[in-house]
């Protein structure tokens, strides 16, 4: 197991013996998701080629550690990619500190909904999903710029910030809790007026919640939006509003079967710019991460920014 004494990186000795071997760096978050990352350097040390990877393990000790780390990680220059274990916000922190530098991305997914994962096809089993590193490829995906702060998967505003925030409190992790929050907070959600700019052209809407997607899905495989994909330079812009309860058994299911634009509470644009004016309640789910950002809220596609390992 890893310690917690004072940690050197170590050098890249690999290009000099052997230049096929790829080193990566493992950005475990100990706390995240249902614990699928508790047996991570078990699986690790049965799972990976030695023959084709070297490899070190780190732990994150505290909110946005993920980050610190990948920024350090980027600035030694001795990793060919660093793999992010845990949920979407944990893949958030790892991307956030390798965006727009040369640094490839893994995700092992070990969170609840794992949206990004899901998008991309990565298996959910951690052993799957890292005998998929013995032998991967690259793609180059997009990311959403949010007010100087990175989005990997998707964002939303409304009842769904509303949802992420009270997560952020929540003791309990998993579906269930999600559930169990929406099921609370949904009678007495009230809609709220939004005013934005949707590149260039303003309109005025009125929903329950917006979402601006990069990946085409919350997690969970709940498809917000089913045709967003991830190298197209757009976000998908998802306005909501109220499904009344008579709705819910003719519109839930919709979202699972990929035609959640069918629905006709449902408003869908494509843009590369939006700015919202006036988000009052000032907070925004951010890859399952509930943060008060503030009330005016600027997304711009970064177009193939990051590059992922993909099966």
């Amino acid at each position: 197991m890893m310690t917690r004494k004072a940690f050197s990186w170590p050098r890249n000795t690999n290009l000099d013996t052997c230049s096929m071997k790829r080193n990566l760096l493992f950005i475990v978050n100990p706390i995240s998701g249902i614990g699928k990352q508790k047996k991570i350097e078990e699986i690790l040390k049965s799972t990976i080629d030695n023959s084709l990877i070297d490899y070190t393990v780190r732990y994150t000790e505290h909110i946005h550690h993920g980050n610190e780390l990948a920024k350090e990680a980027v600035g030694q220059g001795c990793f060919d990619a660093i793999v992010a274990v845990g949920g979407d916000g944990s893949v958030n922190d790892v991307v956030s500190g390798i965006v727009g530098s040369d640094m490839t991305l893994g995700i092992i997914p070990c969170g609840s909904g794992n949206g990004l994962a899901r998008n991309l096809k990565i298996p959910l089993t951690p052993i799957h999903a890292i005998e998929m590193l013995n032998h991967y490829k690259v793609a180059e995906i997009d990311t959403i710029d949010l007010n100087g702060r990175t989005v990997a998967s998707i964002a939303g505003i409304g009842f769904d910030a509303r949802v992420a925030r009270r997560m952020k409190q929540a003791k309990v992790r998993g579906l269930q809790a999600y559930a169990k929050i929406i099921l609370t907070d949904y009678p007495n959600y009230k809609e709220h007026v939004y005013q934005l700019t949707i590149d260039g052209e303003e309109i005025e809407r009125k929903a329950w919640f917006i979402s601006f997607a990069n990946s085409n899905q919350f997690g969970y495989n709940t498809a917000i939006a089913p045709m967003a994909k991830l190298d197209d330079g757009l976000i998908d812009v998802c306005i909501v509003d109220r499904i009344p309860l008579l709705h819910l058994p003719l519109t839930a299911p919709l979202i699972y079967l990929n035609h959640f634009e069918l629905s006709q509470h449902v408003e869908i644009f494509k843009a590369r710019e939006v700015i919202v004016h006036n988000n009052t309640e000032r907070w925004v789910n951010i890859d399952g991460e509930g943060e008060c950002i503030g009330t005016e809220l600027h997304f711009r596609n970064f177009r193939k920014s990051l590059k992922v390992i993909v099966p």
